[in-house]
């Protein structure tokens, strides 16, 4: 196949693998793609990839380290800080951009994102943004107005992203989320070591766990091993603190009820496993959690994150309840006569909504839906 010119396509992103996720599913679409196109195409992440560099390197994208600025609504004293790194990150975002000159920039907000849409602004290259969340954060409400393209998840995010430019597309997945599996619920709880026959609660943090979660397991580890199985995700962070705080907790438990509560520390393709076992999934409202929870038609309970500046996760959880029919608790009433009563209804119902099919919210096609604009944007 001869090849009749080179294009570039420019990468920026990041904080966490709420951002990084997405846009990984996004390049691999691309990379998948890039045959039909008789060109040759460069790959650039701009940023700074921390844990994620291998992520990158592994699928031959160039990493351009710009340093790590992050915007917030709130009062904090690293406000001051990041206002005094802002223009230099501009800068070196700046020059090198002007180095690479890439012929489209794909941006998925977040932690750094907008000193490279800046200068991806100033150079004249095409912009697409992607929001996650139902309320955006703030880098990508600035970024939008300089964009040539953007892709949202919720519904919702309509109202802030006006004009004829922004168009509900779903929030990407991982390419090995979505590959077919034959594998039943029944095998996929004994690949974890559990019972097949009782209940599984797989408890998700996010990609840095959630401390409120995990104390509240701790607290009610009794009551949850007396009649379900429990995988819990700890966060990285949390786990060796969790494992020795769970040695304590389950003491007084006989070895049977001790061997249906696991923990990891964090998931990686072996998520997809875990989903496949779970009968209910007890989640932050992170915009990548529940978009894979809805693909895997799975109940769940939303436990959102109260959080400073646009508290965008109970934004999350009640959109994402609009659509699939999750419970949502409130971090303020996780108590256990709640909590405890949900479930039991939520194991009762004869079936969740959407179950027959019906459903769209999770929109499985987003990557490859967003990765062929951005192949549009470039030729």
């Amino acid at each position: 196949m001869t090849t009749s010119r080179s294009i570039r396509i420019a990468y920026t992103g990041g904080g966490s693998g709420g951002h990084i996720y997405p846009l990984l599913a996004v390049a691999d679409q691309i990379s998948s793609l890039a045959p039909k196109l008789q060109t040759h195409v460069s790959y650039y992440y701009f940023g700074k990839p921390d844990r994620y560099a291998q992520e990158f390197i592994k699928r031959n994208i160039t990493i351009k380290k710009v340093m790590s600025v992050k915007l917030r609504r709130y009062f904090s004293i690293s406000n001051i800080i990041d206002a005094i790194k802002f223009p230099f990150a501009c800068i070196q975002a700046f020059i090198s951009m002007l180095l690479v000159m890439p012929d489209v920039l794909f941006s998925k907000g977040g932690t750094g994102a907008l000193p490279v849409v800046l200068a991806a602004w100033i150079l004249h290259v095409p912009i697409f943004i992607h929001e996650s969340d139902s309320v955006p954060g703030l880098t990508n409400s600035l970024s939008y107005r300089l964009a040539s393209r953007a892709g949202v998840a919720f519904t919702e995010t309509l109202d802030y992203f006006t004009g004829d430019n922004a168009a509900v597309v779903g929030n990407p997945l991982r390419g090995f989320l979505l590959e077919p599996s034959d594998i039943t619920q029944e095998q996929a709880k004994k690949i974890w070591g559990f019972d097949p026959q009782t209940p599984l609660i797989l408890v998700l943090g996010g990609s840095q766990g959630a401390q409120s979660i995990n104390e509240f397991m701790l607290d009610n580890i009794e009551q949850l091993v007396e009649s379900y199985q429990v995988l819990h995700q700890t966060g990285a962070a949390n786990f060796n603190a969790f494992k020795e705080e769970l040695a304590i907790a389950s003491k007084n438990l006989i070895e049977p009820q001790k061997k249906r509560y696991k923990i990891i520390d964090f998931f990686q393709e072996n998520i997809k496993d875990a989903l496949i076992a779970a009968d209910v999934v007890v989640s932050r409202a992170g915009s990548g959690s529940l978009f894979e929870i809805a693909h895997f038609q799975k109940r769940s309970i939303i436990i959102p994150l109260r959080e400073s500046g646009n508290d965008h996760q109970a934004h999350n959880a009640y959109a994402y309840q609009k659509e699939e029919g999750g419970v949502v608790i409130e971090e303020e009433n996780l108590k256990p006569s709640l909590f405890f009563m949900e479930l039991e209804k939520i194991l009762h119902q004869p079936q969740r909504p959407h179950e027959d099919g019906k459903g769209n919210f999770s929109q499985s096609s987003a990557a490859q839906v967003i990765a062929q604009e951005i192949i549009r944007m470039v030729s």
